[in-house]
């Protein structure tokens, strides 16, 4: 797994933070848990497409916590994308 999902300020954590990043287009590559519902998997994964960006998926939302150095089981991680890269042309 990569290191930066390690780091607060490359990542966003939780469903809405995911969704949102997807939308404007920030997210690099995003992390789900096979285990989360699956209507929430759908959507992330719908939007993930639409945005070409790719999706991995960690076996349990206890196990992306822990990836992510947060306390609570989280459905969804996604890598944001450097500032440099994040500008629309």
């Amino acid at each position: 797994m990569p290191e930066q999902l390690k780091k607060r300020s490359m990542r966003v954590v939780g469903v809405r933070q995911v969704m949102r990043a997807l939308q404007e287009s920030a997210a690099e590559r995003v992390f789900l848990a096979l285990d989360a519902a699956p209507h929430l998997r759908g959507q992330i994964e719908q939007a993930a497409q639409e945005n070409d960006i790719p999706v991995e998926t960690v076996s349990t939302m206890e196990e992306l916590a822990r990836l992510c150095r947060v306390d609570v089981p989280s459905a969804a991680a996604a890598i944001l994308k450097s500032p440099d890269r994040n500008e629309k042309a």
